[in-house]
């Protein structure tokens, strides 16, 4: 069974306890990480070198970054790694966008603008940020491919608690969702397979008094396969045991197993 989880771990040097606990347990295969929030030269290489992970990563002080780690017996299967949409459009995010090949899959790895409020120009940059992600998709689609990452937004009513109160949330209003769906078309959401109907979160606002004890939470955290790739996938479900420890992340583990 292959395993592979995306965790936005809210600062990587700041959520290591974290990591350093769950990791020898779950022990995926590849631990896909956003939000990092560190320069590349004090990225803790050495941590996950103790755990037997290589990591690739780019990220920038306090904010964004994305990062990927893999056991070490699997570096021979990773290529063509490459950080930003290299589309010769503005912004490139590369801060926020890796893309990598593992053995035979293409992986687009991200961590989507949140869009502050819905009369906010980064809601616009997020919207415009999903139609690059399209444009990647519609090239893959045939292939055995992979978006994943965090992506901000909560796809359907089951992904947040009480929707009806979201409606104008940069994360769930109409327009995004219609965006979203709109990038996404032909990817199977691989939580929603095995999980159908299921009201379980990735996100629990650290303002949000006991939000996990509540389940007041979002599903804005998501692993989505091409048809090709999602014929393979095994299960998939979060982790929220994480989310009980000390000082944790706000988001937690979001794991997809496979038979590869």
């Amino acid at each position: 069974m292959f395993k592979i989880a995306s965790f936005n771990v809210n600062s990587v040097r700041s959520r290591l306890h974290i990591l350093e606990r769950w990791l020898p347990v779950s022990m995926p295969d590849l631990l896909f990480m956003q939000e990092t929030k560190v320069v590349n030269d004090l990225f803790p290489v050495q941590n996950f070198h103790d755990l037997g992970y290589e990591v690739y990563f780019n990220g920038e002080k306090s904010y964004n970054g994305v990062a990927l780690a893999a056991k070490k017996i699997l570096i021979n299967k990773i290529s063509n790694i490459n950080f930003g949409f290299n589309d010769n459009l503005s912004p490139n995010f590369e801060t926020r966008v890796m893309t990598l090949e593992f053995d035979n899959i293409s992986i687009l790895h991200t961590y989507v603008p949140q869009g502050k409020l819905i009369t906010h120009p980064d809601y616009i940059l997020k919207q415009e940020f999903l139609k690059r992600v399209k444009k990647i998709i519609e090239q893959k689609i045939n292939d055995k491919f992979m978006w994943l990452g965090d992506l901000n937004v909560a796809p359907t009513e089951l992904d947040v608690a009480h929707p009806e109160t979201k409606l104008r949330s940069v994360c769930f209003a109409p327009e995004i969702r219609e965006c979203f769906n709109a990038a996404m078309q032909g990817l199977t959401d691989l939580f929603r397979k095995f999980n159908p109907g299921r009201e379980i979160y990735s996100f629990f606002d650290y303002r949000i008094k006991d939000a996990l004890k509540n389940n007041t939470g979002w599903r804005v955290d998501n692993i989505l396969a091409s048809p090709k790739l999602a014929e393979l996938a095994a299960n998939s479900f979060i982790d929220q045991e994480p989310r009980t420890w000390e000082k944790p992340s706000d988001h937690t583990p979001l794991i997809a197993e496979f038979n590869f």
